[in-house]
């Protein structure tokens, strides 16, 4: 069953260079195209984010090759990666660039695909799902609900610099988006959590951080946008994470499935509409 999945799919060519998203964590959320490149691949070149699992799908002569960038930790140049899948694929090797969540969702694949355009290397991008969703999902968390939103905006808590980024209109989200995802936020919420009160958003807002989302290290905090900065002090925990910001995140009472799992009870009115309050 699992070849005659993978018989209507491309073949992953020497001398080409796939850019392919991994997912949130979980490596039963990659996709079929996903796996058929990691089993055929000469050359991984993986990220930090990367849940290890997912490299248990490539064959046994496949080189592994860390590319990872963290935040305040010695990495690699982006330029220098670019560069590196464009050498691999010159040397004729099947080349996989693997990424956690979508390569094209903040995970700077435009970049590199850009680079491999610029040397004439053939490239395909298989998209992953992003953390932003994903990641989410895997807390009990919808990005958008009829009854809340119509509309969600997803940012990035840092710039290349690693501060906090300029060009965010932040007066227009806080006032045009009723949900905000946002990657790379956690090292810089206590200015985020101002820009978006002083923007008009209320500080009992709910506020989620979900870190190492859809693996088996996932841990939530909820808590509010004006007691964001001292709850993730207090609770300890680290990226990464994704932040959301929004009603939704009051849903999770009623939707944490990993939770009802491990025993949680959920709620079946999260917003207590019928006018009773469960217990």
């Amino acid at each position: 069953m699992i070849d005659a999945a993978f018989s209507h799919l491309p073949a992953l060519e020497p001398g080409s260079v796939w850019l392919v998203g991994a997912g949130p964590g979980d490596p039963g959320l990659m996709t079929l195209l996903a796996a058929k490149g990691l089993a055929e691949a000469d050359v991984i070149v993986h990220d930090a984010l990367v849940n290890e699992e997912c490299l248990k799908l490539a064959h046994r002569g496949a080189e592994l090759e860390y590319a990872g960038k963290r935040g305040g930790k010695p990495s690699a140049k982006q330029r220098d990666i670019s560069l590196r899948l464009v050498e691999l694929a010159r040397a004729g090797k099947r080349v996989l660039r693997l990424k956690g969540g979508d390569p094209f969702v903040f995970g700077r694949g435009g970049e590199e695909a850009l680079t491999l355009a610029e040397h004439n290397i053939p490239f395909r991008i298989v998209p992953g799902i992003t953390a932003g969703i994903g990641g989410l999902a895997y807390a009990g968390i919808p990005v958008t609900h009829r009854d809340i939103n119509h509309a969600v905006t997803f940012l990035t808590g840092h710039d290349s610099s690693g501060i906090v980024p300029d060009r965010i209109n932040w007066d227009a989200i806080g006032r045009g988006s009723p949900v905000i995802v946002m990657y790379m936020a956690m090292k810089h919420i206590a200015e985020i959590s101002a820009n978006l009160i002083a923007a008009g958003r209320s500080p009992s807002e709910p506020v989620a951080f979900v870190c190492n989302a859809a693996t088996g290290r996932q841990q939530v905090l909820e808590t509010t946008l004006g007691e964001a900065t001292e709850a993730v002090a207090a609770s300890g925990l680290e990226p990464p994470a994704v932040v959301v910001v929004g009603e939704v995140v009051k849903l999770r009472a009623s939707l944490d499935w990993l939770g009802a799992l491990g025993g949680r009870r959920l709620l079946p009115d999260p917003f207590c509409r019928s006018g009773k309050v469960l217990i």
